[in-house]
C-alpha cells in the first residue's frame, strides 16, 4: 500500500500476513510466553493472526497469554493512528473483548494508555483524568454489549508515561490506582476485587530525551524507571539514550536493559511493597493529583463522556494548551532542561542513531507479492465477504477475521473491507 511506503523497519516488526507471524514465532512455544502487541485500529486483525499461528502449532487460544493495546480513543486524542469513525472503532474494541472472554480468557484485551497523551503534552493530573475517563467509556460500552464488569475488567490493564519530576510521578501512579478503584466501585459495584485493581505498564518518557548531550538521557531514564518502581508498576520499559537521534542501537538497548536489572537486582527496592508509603510529601501530592483529576473527569462527564468529548476536540484542546505552556517555559528558561537551556555544550552529538537498511522494505514487498501469486484467491474472496457480512449484520468480527487470515488474506485486505463498511473519520484537532 502506498501509505506504508517508507515505514518498514521503523515502527516494529512488519506483519502483513500469516507468513510473517509464522516466521516471527518460529521455534517459540506460544503457550509458555506472554506477548504484548502495541496495536490499536487493526488490533482484531493482529490478534487473529496470532491465534491462527498458535492453532497451527496445536495451541488452543485459551492457553494464550498477552496484551493488545486496543485503545482507539487515545489515537483520536493524541496519536493519530486510527482508521474508522468512533462508533465502529468502539465496536471492534468490544468485539475483541467479548471474543477473548469466551475463547482467550488469559488475554489482556485492552491497555488503556495515558502514555501517548502525556507525550503529546498533557500534565500528570491530566494524564490520570483522560486515561481513566477513556477506561470508564470502554467499561460502559462493554456492558452495553451484554458483558458484566467482572467478565472483562480483571483483564484490563493500563499504560502510563514516566517523566522527570520524580516525586510527582511516584504520586501520580499511586493517585491513578486509588482513583480507579473509587470510580469502579462507585459506578459498577463489581463482585471480583480484581475488577477495580489498576494493573499498569510504565514506559520512561521519550519526549524528555534530548538530542543534545544524549548520554544525559541514560540518567533521566534511570530516575524515571526508579520512580515507576516506587509507584508500583507491574511492568516496565526503559528507553534508550539515543532515541532522540533515531532508532536505538544495540549498545543503547543493552544499557536500557541493564538499567532495569540494576534496579531489580542491586537497589534493594524490590524487598519492600511500598517503600515510600507514609511519606507526607508523597501522600499529600497523591491527594492533590486525585482532586485535580476528578475535576477533569467530572467536566468530561458533564459533556457526555469521553467519546462525545473526542468528537468535540475537548481532550485534544487540553493537550495542545498544556504542550504550548510547557514549550514556553522551556524557551524562557522557567523550566530547565540540562544540555538544552542549561549547561549547554557546543558541537555535534557524540552518537548517531541506527541507520536503516532499505533492502528490508524491498524484501518485504517481494514476499507479499509472492504470497498473493500463490494463494487460493477464491478462498480469500469468500473469507473477506464473510467479514463484510459480519460488519453489516452486527455479528462479532473476530472469528471471520481469523478464518480470513488462515487462508492468507493480508492485514491490508482485511482492513480495507472494514474501511469500506465503516468508512473513515478525521478527529478534531482541538485548536
Amino acid at each position: 500500500d502506498d501509505l506504508s511506503a517508507g515505514e518498514v523497519g521503523k515502527v516494529g516488526v512488519p506483519i502483513d500476513s500469516i507468513h510473517d507471524m509464522r516466521e516471527l514465532f518460529t521455534e517459540i512455544d506460544m503457550s509458555s510466553i506472554s506477548t504484548s502487541m502495541t496495536i490499536n485500529a487493526p488490533a482484531t486483525t493482529l490478534l487473529a493472526l496470532y491465534v491462527a499461528v498458535a492453532e497451527e502449532k496445536g495451541i488452543s487460544s485459551n492457553l494464550l497469554s498477552g496484551t493488545v493495546q486496543n485503545d482507539i480513543l487515545k489515537e483520536y486524542i493524541s496519536r493519530g493512528l486510527y482508521i474508522f469513525p468512533p462508533e465502529p472503532s468502539m465496536r471492534l474494541t468490544t468485539d475483541l473483548m467479548s471474543w477473548c472472554k469466551e475463547n482467550a480468557p488469559r488475554w489482556n484485551t485492552i491497555s488503556i494508555s495515558g502514555y501517548h497523551m502525556r507525550e503529546a503534552g498533557c500534565t500528570a493530573s491530566q494524564e490520570i483524568a483522560l486515561t481513566l475517563s477513556n477506561a470508564l467509556l470502554y467499561c460502559r460500552e462493554a456492558i452495553d454489549r451484554g458483558m458484566k464488569i467482572d467478565d472483562f475488567a480483571p483483564r484490563m490493564s493500563f499504560f502510563f508515561a514516566c517523566h522527570n519530576n520524580f516525586i510527582e510521578e511516584v504520586s501520580k501512579f499511586r493517585a491513578a490506582r486509588q482513583l480507579w478503584y473509587e470510580l469502579v466501585q462507585e459506578e459498577f459495584s463489581p463482585s471480583n476485587p480484581r475488577s477495580s485493581q489498576l494493573r499498569f505498564h510504565t514506559q520512561t518518557s521519550g519526549v524528555t530525551l534530548t538530542a543534545q548531550q544524549p548520554l544525559n538521557n541514560a540518567i533521566r531514564v534511570a530516575y524515571q524507571a526508579l520512580s515507576a518502581v516506587f509507584g508500583g508498576t507491574q511492568s516496565l520499559h526503559t528507553n534508550s539514550f539515543d532515541e532522540a537521534l533515531g532508532l536505538p542501537t544495540e549498545e543503547s538497548v543493552r544499557l536500557a536493559l541493564r538499567t532495569q536489572q540494576i534496579i531489580a537486582e542491586e537497589s534493594g527496592i524490590v524487598g519492600h511493597v511500598d517503600p515510600l508509603g507514609g511519606s507526607t510529601v508523597i501522600e499529600g501530592l497523591t491527594d492533590e493529583l486525585i482532586s485535580q483529576a476528578r475535576i477533569i473527569i467530572e467536566e468530561i462527564e458533564t459533556m457526555g463522556g469521553a467519546l462525545e468529548c473526542v468528537k468535540a476536540g475537548m481532550q485534544q484542546r487540553i493537550i495542545h494548551e498544556s504542550a504550548w505552556d510547557q514549550l514556553r517555559r522551556v524557551e524562557d528558561g522557567r523550566e530547565v532542561v540540562v544540555g538544552v537551556n542549561s549547561h549547554v555544550d557546543q558541537g555535534k552529538p557524540l552518537f548517531e542513531g541506527m541507520v536503516l537498511d532499505p533492502s528490508e522494505a524491498r524484501s518485504q514487498i517481494s514476499k507479499l507479492k509472492e504470497i498473493k501469486e500463490n494463494r487460493n484467491d477464491d478462498a480469500v474472496v469468500e473469507a473477506l465477504q464473510e467479514i463484510r457480512e459480519s460488519c453489516i449484520n452486527g455479528a462479532n468480527v473476530m472469528q471471520p477475521i481469523i478464518s480470513a487470515v488462515k487462508v492468507e488474506a493480508t492485514v491490508g485486505e482485511v482492513n480495507t473491507v472494514l474501511r469500506e463498511q465503516f468508512g473513515t473519520w478525521v478527529s478534531p484537532s482541538g485548536v
